[in-house]
């Protein structure tokens, strides 16, 4: 097995092997062969201040896609200048999560992303994994979700792209409040 290495990986964590673990894990639990097709990788910043100088150091290693809020905080996407790479697998994004107000996070690589062509057909497929289904019927980007012991995999329907282009495209990102770091 070659895992290759990156240059964010001193600074977000060794990013490779972590999905070589998660997809190791997925596949023990559900059996699955083959090389899905991972979309991004999420990094969650502990602080307000970690995040913003993740995103400055993120910046020189990607291009923007979109920052928004998302469930109440701010999440910066970056198509990565080199993806991610492992075996046959290939991440081009990331996301940057910042820290939701009043709770208390770890610093770290958290979750990946995996396209798959049907959300109730993996379900059914798989009925003894203990998926969370409770975004599966959401209008704009159905997921459904798989924690494993070194974290999480999501499951949508379409890229991370194209689900940025669309919301570009009609207005949907919520814009970070202008005084959103102020007293930092």
């Amino acid at each position: 097995m070659v895992i290759m290495s990156h240059p964010l990986d001193s600074t977000l964590g060794p990013m490779a092997p972590f999905v070589c673990q998660l997809l190791t894990e997925m596949r023990a639990v559900m059996g699955v062969n083959g090389s899905p097709v991972v979309d991004h990788l999420c990094y969650r910043a502990a602080t307000l201040p970690e995040y913003l100088e993740l995103k400055a150091v993120l910046a020189a290693h990607g291009v923007l896609l979109v920052e928004g809020m998302i469930g109440g905080r701010p999440i910066a996407t970056y198509r990565l200048h080199q993806p991610v790479c492992w075996e046959q697998v290939t991440v081009p994004c990331i996301e940057l999560a910042a820290p939701k107000a009043g709770r208390s996070h770890q610093a770290g690589l958290e979750h990946i992303e995996l396209v798959v062509p049907s959300l109730t057909a993996l379900v059914a497929t798989h009925p003894d994994v203990p998926f969370k289904t409770g975004n599966i019927d959401d209008g704009r980007n159905p997921d459904i979700g798989l924690m494993l012991p070194s974290g999480q995999i999501k499951f949508h329907l379409r890229s991370l792209d194209e689900v940025i282009d669309e919301e570009l495209c009609t207005g949907a990102v919520v814009p970070v409040p202008a005084d959103y770091y102020d007293g930092l």
